[in-house]
């Protein structure tokens, strides 16, 4: 059996360990095309590196700011995947992405701060402001002949905005950032002093069609406010593991961001499973996430395809992520109401585009993960198709 034929999946797994609006959430009998987490078992490295590690005998603490091997795949990886020159010793080690995206706010903003926020984006960006006591100001990425329209970006920076939060990819939007468009963004940082929180989470899973270009490709000296975050849940689906890191290009920022992290206390840090079963994506599974991308951009073609032939539905292809971002104002239904109908009436779930989860330029939107194996997708869109027929003679149109 090849690596994602639809036998791979295992649902009886996944019912009893798939959280967060997945398997185990849902009512037995749902579909659910929901978080953004892989239905695909990780690659055998990943577990022999663990079952290895674990064999041995010995759990201890491990080195306050991360294991050495770690930090170095990371920062090799950084360099030879993404054109990032960062060292290793500026890579720090945190139990998750979004846990990186905490402390990356909490070590530059203060209460009274602002920071752009994308509208819509992933709801952690909001979050991590918030949780630094600063105001989130949305910017609402409206497209323009198939790229995010930034000619207003500059007005809606104030005396108070000390950050921007750039998403690159961008989730939901499916989007990669031109470099003309990385240009501005960082002009307009270096020329009202702002820090970027940049997140790279998505960065393995793009298509081609549009390459990823990082931020920081642009030079370390103009980035040295640039602070990243790199996840493994998505291009190795580990989520469970929370593996992360934060990383920059500036060693007295890397100091405050150690010293906001905890990590030298034993009340923060990474997990040493988790750094070794890090270790094992990076130097061993890389395969795995190529093989991956092959399946995700066929599902990806055929989901569009189908989507944009239901009657009141229309979504962009998206160059990254394994996500789509469906609009669905022609229905009249606002986004939690037309979900819940779905789950109910159709037996699939999908993430509705609320305020809390992306922001108000959610409205009118769903979120739908193809990270599943072909039959269960087929399955779902299946019944997608039919809510949408239901509803619509439910409602006389």
């Amino acid at each position: 059996m090849r690596l994602f034929d639809d036998g791979a999946v295992n649902l009886d797994i996944l019912r009893e360990r798939a959280f967060n609006y997945r398997w185990a959430e849902v009512p037995d009998g749902v579909i659910p095309l929901t978080a953004a987490d892989p239905d695909f078992p990780v690659a055998k490295e990943i577990t022999d590196a663990l079952i290895s590690y674990i064999g041995g005998g010995y759990l201890p603490y491990t080195p306050k700011l991360g294991i050495p091997a770690f930090r170095e795949a990371v920062s090799r990886h950084l360099r030879e995947c993404k054109g990032e020159e960062v060292p290793s010793d500026l890579v720090l080690p945190i139990d998750s992405a979004a846990r990186g995206m905490y402390v990356i706010a909490q070590t530059v903003l203060r209460p009274g701060d602002e920071a752009i926020v994308f509208d819509p984006v992933d709801y952690l960006f909001k979050n991590a402001v918030l949780a630094a006591g600063a105001t989130p100001v949305f910017f609402p990425t409206r497209i323009v002949d198939g790229k995010i329209d930034f000619s207003l970006l500059e007005s809606y920076i104030t005396p108070r905005t000390r950050m921007i939060g750039l998403c690159n990819p961008h989730n939901p939007l499916g989007k990669v950032y031109p470099r003309e468009d990385l240009e501005h963004i960082l002009s307009l940082a270096e020329k009202y002093d702002l820090w970027i929180m940049n997140d790279e989470i998505w960065s393995d899973i793009t298509y081609g069609e549009a390459p990823f270009l990082s931020i920081l490709s642009l030079g370390a000296r103009r980035n040295r406010r640039t602070l990243s975050v790199y996840g493994f849940s998505k291009a190795f689906g580990v989520a469970g593991l929370r593996i992360g890191c934060i990383y920059c290009t500036d060693p007295e920022i890397f100091g405050r961001i150690v010293e906001e992290s905890a990590v030298m206390t034993t009340a923060g840090g990474i997990a040493s499973v988790s750094q070794i079963a890090g270790t094992a994506c990076l130097e061993k599974a890389g395969y795995w996430t190529k093989e991956f991308l092959v399946h995700l951009k066929k599902n990806r073609d055929y989901a569009v395809e189908r989507i944009n032939g239901m009657r009141g539905l229309s979504t962009v292809r998206p160059e990254a992520t394994y996500l789509l971002w469906i609009d669905i104002r022609e229905t009249g239904m606002e986004n939690t109401a037309f979900c819940d109908f779905l789950q109910e009436r159709a037996q699939l779930a999908l993430v509705a585009g609320s305020e809390k989860m992306f922001g108000p330029g959610g409205r009118g939107y769903v979120r739908l993960c193809f990270a599943t194996s072909r039959a269960i997708l087929t399955e779902g869109l299946d019944r997608l198709e039919r809510g949408m027929e239901l509803l619509w003679r439910e409602n006389g149109r």
